[in-house]
Protein backbone atom coordinates (compact mmCIF):
# COMPACT_ATOMS: atom_id res chain seq x y z
CA UNK A 1 0.00 0.00 0.00
CA UNK A 2 2.85 2.34 0.79
CA UNK A 3 4.39 2.01 -2.66
CA UNK A 4 0.93 2.26 -4.26
CA UNK A 5 0.61 5.63 -2.56
CA UNK A 6 4.02 6.67 -3.90
CA UNK A 7 2.96 5.71 -7.43
CA UNK A 8 -0.25 7.72 -6.95
CA UNK A 9 1.84 10.67 -5.79
CA UNK A 10 4.03 10.40 -8.90
CA UNK A 11 1.15 10.31 -11.36
CA UNK A 12 -0.84 13.02 -9.56
CA UNK A 13 2.05 15.46 -9.43
CA UNK A 14 3.00 14.68 -12.99
CA UNK A 15 -0.52 15.44 -14.18
CA UNK A 16 -0.60 18.89 -12.56
CA UNK A 17 3.06 19.99 -12.76
CA UNK A 18 3.67 22.54 -15.47
CA UNK A 19 7.42 22.00 -15.12
CA UNK A 20 8.21 25.73 -14.85
CA UNK A 21 8.77 25.86 -18.60
CA UNK A 22 10.92 22.70 -18.64
CA UNK A 23 9.75 19.52 -20.32
CA UNK A 24 8.91 16.73 -17.89
CA UNK A 25 10.94 15.41 -16.13
CA UNK A 26 13.27 18.41 -16.22
CA UNK A 27 16.25 16.20 -15.43
CA UNK A 28 18.46 13.90 -17.42
CA UNK A 29 18.26 10.37 -16.03
CA UNK A 30 21.04 7.97 -16.93
CA UNK A 31 19.06 5.21 -18.62
CA UNK A 32 22.18 3.08 -19.14
CA UNK A 33 23.13 3.17 -15.47
CA UNK A 34 19.52 2.63 -14.44
CA UNK A 35 19.23 -0.34 -16.79
CA UNK A 36 22.44 -1.92 -15.51
CA UNK A 37 21.34 -1.43 -11.89
CA UNK A 38 17.94 -2.91 -12.71
CA UNK A 39 19.49 -5.93 -14.41
CA UNK A 40 21.78 -6.56 -11.44
CA UNK A 41 18.87 -6.26 -8.99
CA UNK A 42 16.67 -8.61 -11.02
CA UNK A 43 19.48 -11.15 -11.35
CA UNK A 44 19.92 -10.96 -7.57
CA UNK A 45 16.39 -12.35 -7.32
CA UNK A 46 17.54 -15.34 -9.36
CA UNK A 47 20.55 -15.92 -7.11
CA UNK A 48 18.36 -15.50 -4.04
CA UNK A 49 15.98 -18.15 -5.36
CA UNK A 50 18.92 -20.46 -6.02
CA UNK A 51 19.74 -20.09 -2.32
CA UNK A 52 16.18 -21.10 -1.46
CA UNK A 53 16.48 -24.18 -3.66
CA UNK A 54 19.74 -25.05 -1.88
CA UNK A 55 18.27 -24.69 1.61
CA UNK A 56 15.21 -26.69 0.60
CA UNK A 57 17.48 -29.60 -0.27
CA UNK A 58 19.27 -29.11 3.06
CA UNK A 59 22.45 -27.59 1.69
CA UNK A 60 23.73 -24.62 3.68
CA UNK A 61 27.27 -24.48 2.26
CA UNK A 62 28.93 -25.47 -0.97
CA UNK A 63 29.89 -29.07 -1.52
CA UNK A 64 32.72 -28.55 -3.98
CA UNK A 65 34.82 -25.93 -5.68
CA UNK A 66 33.84 -22.29 -5.36
CA UNK A 67 33.63 -22.25 -9.19
CA UNK A 68 31.14 -25.14 -9.33
CA UNK A 69 27.91 -23.15 -9.00
CA UNK A 70 25.83 -26.32 -9.17
CA UNK A 71 27.20 -27.33 -5.78
CA UNK A 72 26.72 -23.99 -4.03
CA UNK A 73 24.68 -23.82 -0.88
CA UNK A 74 22.48 -21.18 0.68
CA UNK A 75 25.42 -19.15 1.97
CA UNK A 76 27.15 -18.72 -1.37
CA UNK A 77 23.94 -17.80 -3.18
CA UNK A 78 22.88 -15.35 -0.48
CA UNK A 79 26.33 -13.75 -0.30
CA UNK A 80 26.17 -13.22 -4.07
CA UNK A 81 22.64 -11.80 -3.74
CA UNK A 82 23.90 -9.46 -1.00
CA UNK A 83 26.78 -8.24 -3.18
CA UNK A 84 24.42 -7.62 -6.09
CA UNK A 85 21.98 -5.74 -3.85
CA UNK A 86 24.82 -3.66 -2.46
CA UNK A 87 25.92 -2.87 -6.02
CA UNK A 88 22.38 -1.67 -6.75
CA UNK A 89 22.28 0.62 -3.71
CA UNK A 90 25.72 2.03 -4.54
CA UNK A 91 24.64 2.56 -8.16
CA UNK A 92 21.57 4.46 -7.01
CA UNK A 93 23.72 6.54 -4.69
CA UNK A 94 26.07 7.33 -7.57
CA UNK A 95 23.14 8.44 -9.70
CA UNK A 96 21.76 10.56 -6.84
CA UNK A 97 25.08 12.40 -6.53
CA UNK A 98 25.13 13.11 -10.27
CA UNK A 99 21.57 14.38 -10.27
CA UNK A 100 22.23 16.62 -7.28
CA UNK A 101 25.32 18.04 -8.99
CA UNK A 102 23.03 18.86 -11.93
CA UNK A 103 20.73 20.72 -9.54
CA UNK A 104 17.97 18.16 -9.04
CA UNK A 105 17.02 17.86 -5.38
CA UNK A 106 13.80 17.14 -3.53
CA UNK A 107 13.28 20.87 -3.11
CA UNK A 108 14.30 21.96 -6.60
CA UNK A 109 11.14 20.88 -8.39
CA UNK A 110 8.08 18.69 -8.17
CA UNK A 111 9.96 16.15 -10.26
CA UNK A 112 12.80 16.09 -7.74
CA UNK A 113 10.32 15.10 -5.06
CA UNK A 114 8.62 12.41 -7.12
CA UNK A 115 11.99 10.99 -8.13
CA UNK A 116 13.83 10.99 -4.82
CA UNK A 117 10.99 9.99 -2.49
CA UNK A 118 9.93 6.70 -4.17
CA UNK A 119 13.43 5.67 -5.22
CA UNK A 120 14.79 6.65 -1.81
CA UNK A 121 12.20 4.60 0.05
CA UNK A 122 12.87 1.71 -2.29
CA UNK A 123 16.59 2.05 -1.53
CA UNK A 124 15.78 1.89 2.18
CA UNK A 125 13.79 -1.29 1.59
CA UNK A 126 16.67 -2.81 -0.38
CA UNK A 127 19.02 -1.87 2.48
CA UNK A 128 16.63 -3.61 4.88
CA UNK A 129 16.85 -6.71 2.68
CA UNK A 130 20.64 -6.53 2.80
CA UNK A 131 20.48 -6.46 6.60
CA UNK A 132 18.13 -9.46 6.51
CA UNK A 133 20.65 -11.35 4.36
CA UNK A 134 23.38 -10.61 6.92
CA UNK A 135 21.25 -11.74 9.86
CA UNK A 136 20.27 -14.92 8.06
CA UNK A 137 23.85 -15.69 7.08
CA UNK A 138 24.94 -15.10 10.67
CA UNK A 139 22.21 -17.45 11.83
CA UNK A 140 23.49 -20.20 9.54
CA UNK A 141 26.93 -19.91 11.14
CA UNK A 142 25.53 -19.81 14.69
CA UNK A 143 23.34 -22.89 14.23
CA UNK A 144 25.02 -26.25 14.70
CA UNK A 145 22.56 -27.94 12.37
CA UNK A 146 20.18 -26.80 9.69
CA UNK A 147 16.84 -26.28 11.40
CA UNK A 148 13.37 -25.83 9.99
CA UNK A 149 13.42 -22.29 11.40
CA UNK A 150 16.52 -21.40 9.36
CA UNK A 151 14.92 -22.85 6.26
CA UNK A 152 11.72 -20.88 6.79
CA UNK A 153 13.72 -17.71 7.54
CA UNK A 154 15.63 -18.13 4.27
CA UNK A 155 12.36 -18.46 2.37
CA UNK A 156 10.84 -15.42 4.10
CA UNK A 157 13.92 -13.32 3.27
CA UNK A 158 13.57 -14.42 -0.35
CA UNK A 159 9.90 -13.35 -0.42
CA UNK A 160 10.91 -9.91 0.81
CA UNK A 161 13.74 -9.69 -1.72
CA UNK A 162 11.45 -10.68 -4.58
CA UNK A 163 8.96 -8.04 -3.40
CA UNK A 164 11.52 -5.22 -3.54
CA UNK A 165 12.52 -6.40 -7.01
CA UNK A 166 8.93 -6.33 -8.25
CA UNK A 167 8.46 -2.85 -6.80
CA UNK A 168 11.62 -1.73 -8.61
CA UNK A 169 10.27 -3.03 -11.92
CA UNK A 170 7.29 -0.71 -11.46
CA UNK A 171 9.46 2.23 -10.39
CA UNK A 172 11.97 1.75 -13.18
CA UNK A 173 9.24 1.46 -15.78
CA UNK A 174 7.42 4.53 -14.48
CA UNK A 175 10.36 6.81 -13.76
CA UNK A 176 12.89 5.80 -16.39
CA UNK A 177 10.90 4.44 -19.30
CA UNK A 178 7.50 6.17 -19.50
CA UNK A 179 8.33 9.45 -17.77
Amino acid sequence: MFFAALFAMYFTIRSVDKGEGLPWPGAHLDLTLGSINTTVLLLSSVTCQMGVFAVERGQVRRMGSIWDFRRWGLREWYVLSFIMGLYFVCGQGYEYVGLMKDGLTMGSSAYGSVFFIPTGFHGLHVSGGLIAFLFLLGRTYAAKNLTREVQVSAIVVSYYWHFVDVVWIGLFTTIYLIH
